[in-house]
Formats: structure tokens, C-alpha cells, sequence
């Protein structure tokens, strides 16, 4: 008995000099961090790590009267405060705004490594629970401001994407796909939520994002993978780490893209019709890797993930391998940078925010828990060709920054971002609990 309390005791100790001596020495970037964005971002060779860096803004909030910063030109006010966590938003043909008020179901599992993404969270503003509803804001005089709001939709669970199609209107819950009648001007629906398909939740990444396809007929649907490379096997994968297509009257699915870590935003580019997504990628492999990116995506794709990233580099902490795939693996369009955490994505097709926002794509970037030093916290600008691509040596614009104060800490962090219908930038805040609206300054 006293030799095991002896071992146990040892265990200990090793696991608490390997915790401190990974709290005083994270792994710091090597490269700038425009040297990891762009069509060809620097690809060095991994820095493996057993325990991840930890690098945290805490979440504190706006103080009265402050805003974040636009770029020249730009001017920013609060659309709607006093929200609770807002992620999402999507807007409705009558020009009124859905935001889904939501945060992660409960996490699975305890011990150490519960504690440890508990306090993560706490740290981030994201250990409340989830309102799961979905609230209508109306700016009824077009003044930039919500003078109205009324809960839609409640009793969701972890309710992220919307899209409204065929008189119906489409949520993504963490665990399925789900719709709802609705009709123009609804401000509030009591129907029971029909399920479409259901969607394999638990683990990590709890968000389903939903785009309806243009013919009206289909809808798209991302499916974050449940752990970072697929270390629980690949079978507690299924059907994650996917884009998948929806045929809601059949009620099925298919595979559209795989091989996306985390997939969130969807949008479709408004010159060649392609379709888009913001991915977050792998963790543990050093602060100058692996970029988070977006990208055109096509039927049949597989960007990789696990074994692979950024077009074929293999991650060999993935076992058994998979060498086969290597050559098949899609290259990404665009590195945003690595940890940024990209999540909102919209294209400028109906922004009036001046000529140099007028052809591009808007990202939200949530910002990094796991790089030194930290990256993300704000909304950039990736400018387009009329080819439907970034152009040729772009470099992401800063919109929206400010999000960090001169301590370091967040007072808020953008998640969703899409355009109203006046042509402003509203932009999701979910430490600030505040929807931003950016506009030109003129």
C-alpha cells in the first residue's frame, strides 16, 4: 500500500513540475504574424508540445462610454447592449436581426483537465450558461440602432447557425438541425422545433453553423471535430470535422468537405458564386502554427485534418497514419494566422463602407487562448479580385480592433459578422454582450 502512495506521490510530482515549468516557459512565436498569413504563409517545422501554451486575455468587459476602435474612415456605435453572450446573428429579408444568444453545452468529463478548461473559459468569458434562444432586434427608422427586441425562439441547446428557407426558418442546435415555421415579420415563434437531421455533439467545438444553398434546395451545415487531432480514434469522429449538405425534405445528409478542424463561417463569394468557410485549425504544435485560414470550398474536398495540414504537411503525432491522403489533401486559399481563432465571415457585396471594403471578405476573429504572444481579438479585411479570390500579396486590413485594452485583457471579442440592411457592418460581441455597428464615417 505505501509503495503505490509512493508512486502516485511520484506521478504527482513529475505532473506538477511539468505543470509550472510550462506556465513559466509557453512557447513564443518565432515569426511575425504577417508572416503566416497571405496565400504562401511561412510553414516551420512544428515545436510539439505535451503541455499546450497557455496565453488567456481575461474577460472584463467594456468600461462606460468605450467602443472599439474603427479604421480611417470608419465609425462604430452599439446596435444592441445588454445581450447575453451573442455569437451568431443572421438577417431576415425584412431587414430585422436574429442573434443567437448561446454558449457551450456543459462539458463533458471531469478530473484535471475539466478543471483546467473550466478556468480557460471562466478566464474568457465563456463559462456562462447558454441562454439558447434566438432574439429578434428592429431598427424600424434605419438610425443604426435596435430600439425593439423580442425573444423568437427559446428552448434551443446551443443554438449557433440560422438560415431561413422555404418558409421555414433553420437552426443549427449542437445536436441537430432543427427548423420551425416562419413567416415575414414574425417576432415570435411557439412552435415546436422539428428536427431535420441529428448531429453527433460532445467534445469540443459545440457549434453548427447554416447556410441555405442558393437553388433553395439545400442547406450546408458545419460540424466541428469533438478533440484536437482525433486522439480518442477516428471512429468518435463520425461525421465530424465536416461540411455536411442537407436535404432537409428527405431529411438526409451527405459529406460535402472534410478534413476542416473546426469549420464555422459560410458564405457564399459573390463573383464567381464559390463557397467559403473560416476554419480553425490543430493546437500543441508552437505559437507559429498551424494557421487558422479560409477558403473555397468544393464538392469531394479533404483540407486533411487529422494527419495532415496545410496541404499535405503531416502531423506526425496522428497514429495510425494515413499516407494515402497526403497527396489529396486541398491546400487552403488564405492563412489568416495561427490561433487567431477566425469564426464570422461576410462577404462586402452590400456593405457601404467606401471603396476599400467594397470587394472582400469580413472575418471575425474570436482571438487566440494558446499563443504568445496573443493574436485574433478583432474584425479584419481580406481584400477580392473580381476572379472571386484574394488578391494577389493581400494582406488582411484591420477593421474593428481595440478589443484588448493596454493590460492585455478583453473587454470584448467579435464572433459573428454580417452586413444590415443599410449597408453597416454589425459585428457580434460576446464578452461585451453588445452587437457593434460599423458604418462609414461620412
Amino acid at each position: 500500500m505505501r509503495k503505490h502512495l509512493l508512486i502516485i506521490l511520484g506521478i504527482l510530482v513529475v505532473a506538477g513540475a511539468g505543470f509550472w515549468l510550462w506556465l513559466s516557459a509557453p512557447d513564443r512565436a518565432q515569426l511575425p504574424l504577417d508572416a503566416v498569413t497571405g496565400k504562401r504563409p511561412q510553414i516551420t517545422p512544428p515545436r510539439i508540445q505535451t503541455f499546450p501554451t497557455i496565453k488567456v486575455a481575461d474577460a472584463v468587459g467594456w468600461p462606460q462610454g468605450a467602443a472599439p476602435t474603427p479604421a480611417a474612415g470608419l465609425r462604430v456605435k452599439a446596435f444592441a447592449r445588454g445581450l447575453d453572450h451573442p455569437r451568431w446573428l443572421y438577417r431576415l429579408p425584412n431587414g430585422d436581426i436574429l442573434v443567437a444568444e448561446t454558449n457551450s453545452p456543459p462539458r463533458e468529463g471531469g478530473g484535471i483537465a475539466g478543471i483546467v478548461m473550466g478556468h480557460l473559459m471562466d478566464k474568457a468569458g465563456a463559462g456562462v450558461p447558454s441562454a439558447n434562444r434566438i432574439t429578434l432586434l428592429r431598427d424600424a427608422d434605419g438610425d443604426g440602432v435596435a430600439e425593439s427586441r423580442t425573444v423568437l425562439l427559446s428552448g434551443l441547446n446551443s443554438p449557433f447557425g440560422m438560415a431561413l428557407m422555404g418558409g421555414y426558418l433553420y437552426v443549427g442546435d449542437t445536436d441537430a438541425l432543427v427548423r420551425v415555421p416562419y413567416k415575414d415579420g414574425d417576432t415570435r415563434i411557439t412552435a415546436k422545433p422539428e428536427t431535420v437531421i441529428k448531429l453527433n455533439p460532445g467534445g469540443n467545438h459545440w457549434a453548427r453553423n447554416v447556410l441555405a444553398a442558393p437553388d433553395g434546395k439545400t442547406l450546408f451545415v458545419t460540424v466541428g471535430s469533438s478533440t484536437n487531432i482525433a486522439e480518442n480514434g477516428i471512429e468518435a469522429e463520425k461525421f465530424r470535422a465536416n461540411i455536411l449538405q442537407v436535404y432537409p425534405e428527405a431529411k438526409t445528409f451527405r459529406i460535402y468537405a472534410a478534413g476542416l478542424r473546426n469549420p464555422n463561417g459560410l458564405a457564399f463569394e459573390p463573383h464567381s458564386g464559390a463557397l467559403w468557410v473560416t476554419v480553425n485549425e490543430r493546437d500543441m504544435l508552437g505559437s507559429d502554427l498551424v494557421p487558422d485560414y479560409m477558403t473555397a470550398v468544393e464538392m469531394g474536398d479533404n483540407f486533411g485534418w487529422p494527419w495532415y495540414y496545410w496541404g499535405g504537411y503531416p502531423d506526425s503525432r496522428v497514429d495510425p497514419g494515413y499516407p494515402a491522403l497526403q497527396q489529396y489533401s486541398k491546400r487552403p486559399d488564405y492563412a489568416l494566422g495561427p490561433h487567431v481563432a477566425a469564426l464570422g465571415l461576410a462577404f462586402a457585396a452590400d456593405a457601404k463602407l467606401g471603396p476599400r471594403f467594397a470587394n472582400g471578405a469580413f472575418v471575425g476573429e474570436h482571438g487566440s487562448w494558446n499563443r504568445v504572444p496573443v493574436s485574433g481579438y478583432k474584425v479584419i479585411y481580406v481584400p477580392f479580385g473580381d476572379t472571386g479570390y484574394p488578391v494577389k500579396g493581400a494582406r488582411p486590413v484591420d477593421v474593428l480592433t481595440g478589443f484588448l485594452n493596454k493590460d492585455g485583457a478583453a473587454q470584448g471579442r467579435p464572433v459573428g459578422v454580417i452586413t444590415d440592411r443599410t449597408g453597416g457592418l454589425l459585428v457580434a460581441d460576446d464578452v461585451g454582450n453588445v452587437i457593434w455597428r460599423v458604418s462609414a464615417a461620412q
